[in-house]
């Protein structure tokens, strides 16, 4: 159960890490923009790469979970956990993207470098998501020990 915990994490961490990088560019390329604009494509352009990486790295680490003896995919149990992952990541993403887009634009006002503000905006906020996620997934019992 730790190891798929780990897992979940290494792939937000990682998907983290990918959409900080170009999203900085992003604000920084926009820089041009208002600040309200800058916030919003950045914010787009995080969700893009965001969820482009995750979602590759999560079927990585769980392509063969839901593989049955026979060879065909247990379509039941891979349901059940989409609808569980899907939950915590909602949940997740609401408190993300308020405080993602209200930070950012809250360090352009206050004269922030855009990729700065971006960096530290997105910072701040994934720290946040992945304590809602983590609590989410715990309390959905995405996870449960099933021994």
């Amino acid at each position: 159960m730790l190891q798929e915990y780990l897992k979940l994490n290494k792939n937000i961490l990682i998907a983290f890490a990918a959409s900080l990088i170009i999203s900085a560019i992003i604000a920084q390329l926009l820089s041009e923009q208002t600040e309200y604009l800058n916030a919003t494509y950045t914010t787009i352009a995080d969700y893009v790469i965001y969820f482009s990486v995750f979602s590759f790295l999560f079927y990585l680490d769980n392509r063969k979970k839901y593989i049955l003896e026979s060879g065909k995919t247990d379509t039941v149990k891979l349901k059940h956990d989409l609808k569980k992952l899907i939950t915590s990541l909602g949940i997740g993403e609401i408190v993300y993207t308020i405080f993602r887009g209200l930070l950012q634009y809250y360090f352009l006002i206050i004269s922030y470098d855009p990729y700065l503000a971006s960096i530290i905006s997105q910072s701040i906020s994934t720290v946040i998501y992945m304590i809602v996620v983590n609590l989410t997934v715990k309390i959905t019992r995405l996870y449960k020990d099933e021994n």
